[in-house]
């Protein structure tokens, strides 16, 4: 018990230090807090925002959301995959909106097959991230034809459903661990995203030795409850077919084969589709909050997976 009241002060410690977004007192290289008008459970949802430090009003700049996975948060996020220093080199916006929760904590998403409460109640989360894209479009100067989307684990989930349902929205997606579909449990019926109205670039990554979403599909490792997803190539293969794409793959092996890229051309208005996989790689972001602490003379020792996508994205304004 005391153990979870020290992190509910430590959350709201943290949230009292975060600066409130307000269009007019903006300034670059911060990252501020914005609630939208949607409420759950009588709390308002909320989104942070982060502006690059070469940030001028004036200039419309990329905006790539980044979503969370179950049971992290917005901050959480910012921190682990680094993309806010990644937006201040490269001079994009990056938005990252909060999931649903216990007073800022355990928060997760409705993507259709999970997760949790926000699945089980059909919580908008579909609805939320459009408005708080909005939102944002509202208080800063948004290029709206190079809006991307990432998201990890749970949030790769929502990313690929959002990803389906708006795909003139989207310049590309990003979904890391994460499945188009599957089952919460063993009596439930196969749940997966809807085919897009339009063409959209994605670069996919995913570790061969993920337990909680398995590469090859099937039941999630140590889970209560029976939850399965579908496999990586389910997911490629979807894409593919939504974009048709030609059938023979590019594959090239990266970081002493620690990596293996495959990238799928002739898509419709040459876009492309790419699958990033990671050997001996689990369930975590692939970015340097976690690989600067392997071993220096490890492949991916700093390997940067937001630098990755950020590059993929570039290409494909919308």
């Amino acid at each position: 018990m005391l153990k979870h009241l020290l992190a509910l002060l430590c959350c709201f410690l943290l949230c009292a230090c975060t600066p409130v977004l307000k269009s007019n007192h903006l300034k670059s290289g911060l990252s501020y807090t914005r609630h939208v008008n949607i409420r759950y459970n009588g709390f308002k949802r909320s989104y942070r925002l982060h502006v690059p430090v070469r940030w001028e009003s004036s200039k419309p700049l990329p905006l790539v959301i980044v979503i969370h996975g179950a049971f992290e948060t917005a901050r959480s996020m910012e921190k682990q995959t680094g993309f806010s220093d990644l937006s201040d080199r490269e001079n994009f916006f990056v938005l990252y909106p909060n999931g649903i929760g216990i007073f800022g904590l355990l928060q997760h998403w409705n993507a259709g097959h999970c997760c949790g409460k926000a699945a089980s109640d059909d919580v908008d989360d579909v609805g939320f991230i459009e408005q708080a894209i909005e939102d944002a479009c509202r208080i800063v100067n948004v290029d709206r034809r190079r809006i991307y989307m990432v998201g990890f684990s749970n949030g790769g989930m929502l990313t690929h459903r959002f990803g389906s349902e708006h795909s003139n929205r989207l310049a590309a997606i990003a979904p890391l661990a994460a499945a188009i579909g599957g089952r919460s449990g063993p009596r439930a019926s196969l749940w997966q995203i809807k085919a897009p109205e339009a063409p959209l670039p994605v670069i996919i990554f995913h570790g061969l030795q993920d337990k909680a979403v398995p590469y090859e599909g099937g039941l999630a490792k140590g889970k209560v409850g029976g939850r399965e997803y579908l496999s990586v190539a389910a997911s490629a293969k979807f894409w593919l077919q939504q974009n048709r794409c030609a059938p023979r793959a590019e594959i090239v092996s990266l970081y002493q084969g620690r990596v293996i890229r495959s990238t799928w051309r002739g898509c419709r208005d040459n876009i492309q589709v790419q699958l990033h996989t990671l050997k001996n790689w689990g369930h975590v972001w692939p970015g340097p909050h976690f690989t600067d602490a392997l071993p220096a003379d490890h492949p991916l020792h700093g390997y940067d997976a937001a630098n990755v996508i950020w590059q993929f994205f570039k290409n494909f304004p919308r």
